[in-house]
């Protein structure tokens, strides 16, 4: 069974750090072209979200690396929050059955630390 927790720490998750959300009528996402600027409601210092299959798990301010922008992390949420935001990918899910696997497993990897 250890040889299982660590196989799935070495998966891979895709990470998405949120600058900002917006919504935007149909016509004008049609009307987009290079050299549009959308307007984002949140100011330069305000927090960025870092998300796991679309859940916040941690925060943090834009740096810039070199000629690249990063985050560097001012929050992080417990592990119990992040192993179990890389469970079900829809918070409507109702699947018990998967609720208690995602629990089994974050108590899994939770004992081998």
């Amino acid at each position: 069974m250890a040889g299982n927790v660590q196989n799935i720490l070495k998966l891979g998750a895709p990470i998405i750090v949120e600058i900002g959300r917006l919504s935007m009528a149909v016509n004008e996402v049609l009307a987009l072209a290079p050299g549009s600027i959308l307007e984002i409601d949140k100011r330069p210092e305000e927090e960025l979200e870092l998300l796991v299959n679309n859940k916040v798990v941690a925060t943090g301010a834009a740096v810039k690396i070199g000629e690249r922008f990063g985050i560097k992390i001012t929050f992080v949420g417990d592990v119990r929050a992040r192993i179990e935001a890389m469970g079900a990918s829809s918070p409507a899910k109702t699947d018990t059955a998967s609720d208690e696997n995602a629990e089994a497993l974050a108590d899994q990897l939770l004992q081998g630390q």
